[in-house]
This record gives C-alpha cells, structure tokens and sequence, in this order.
C-alpha cells in the first residue's frame, strides 16, 4: 500500500469514508463530490493503479460487485438506471484504480459522455485504427485468459 493513496487509506480504515459495501478483495464507498446523491466508487482493496493493472481474476469479481451495486440504485435509491465508468491515467483523480457507479434517472441533466465526441475523418482513418487494435489485441494478455 502505498503511504500516500488516499484510497489504500480507506480501505485500511485509516481515512475516513462513507462505506456503503466491503468484502474481502472490494470496498464500495461513497464519492465526497457525487454527480447525484449515491455516486459511490468502487475499488479493489489492494493497491491496483489501472485496470490494465487488475489481476485477471479479480475482474469478474469486481464487476459483480459493480453490478450489485448499480441493482442497489435502482432497488434502495429509486433510481432508473445508473452510469458505471473507470479512467485509467487521464483523469484518474486518485491513482488507484475506482469504478465510478452512479445513479441516474430520466432528464437528470447528465447528457452522454463528459467529453466532446467526434467523427473519423474517412473510412479510411476508422479501418487503420480498427486494424491497429485489433493487431494488438492478438498480442495482449486477454487473448491468453
């Protein structure tokens, strides 16, 4: 654990956070500035900095929970539906990877992505950067579980 994450700190009970589910490899809390009231971060209790990070094993497991979680929302919140993301690097407040799960409703005023979003420049620009993922994930550790 390293000495100066603050959520290695949580998941020690060191520093102090809205717990709202633990087990023995995930701690659900609930985010300090939330999108909506409920917006809870997922991590896994060990220090894991990215997903890329994530032991395959632990994988399944953490989406479970995240899924719970999200049943929870809709079940204990009223919510109709939730937002579930990670960022891994860009954007990562807090190096240690946390899965943000948030409830939403209709017109909530949370409107697609919080990034602009855009257009190839051709066909041509999608099939290179299509066939240059996909050559890489012939490589990548996924194709070995």
């Amino acid at each position: 654990m390293p000495d100066d994450c603050q959520f290695c700190r949580i998941a020690a009970r060191t520093h102090p956070a809205a717990i709202v589910f633990e087990d023995g490899r995930a701690l659900a809390f609930l985010d300090n500035r939330p999108l909506f009231p409920g917006h809870c971060l997922l991590i896994p209790k060990a220090h894991r900095e990215t997903l890329s990070d994530l032991p395959p094993a632990d994988i399944g497991p953490l989406m479970a929970v995240a899924q719970t979680l999200s049943r929870a929302m809709e079940d204990g919140l009223g919510a109709e539906g939730s937002f579930v993301a990670i960022n891994n690097r860009v954007s990562q407040s807090v190096p240690h990877l946390h899965i943000h799960v948030v409830p939403r409703k209709r017109k909530d005023g949370l409107r697609g992505f919080f990034w602009p979003r855009g257009k190839y420049a051709s066909e041509e620009e999608m099939e290179s950067v299509r066939a240059k993922l996909a050559a890489s994930m012939e490589h990548a550790s996924v194709s070995r579980l």
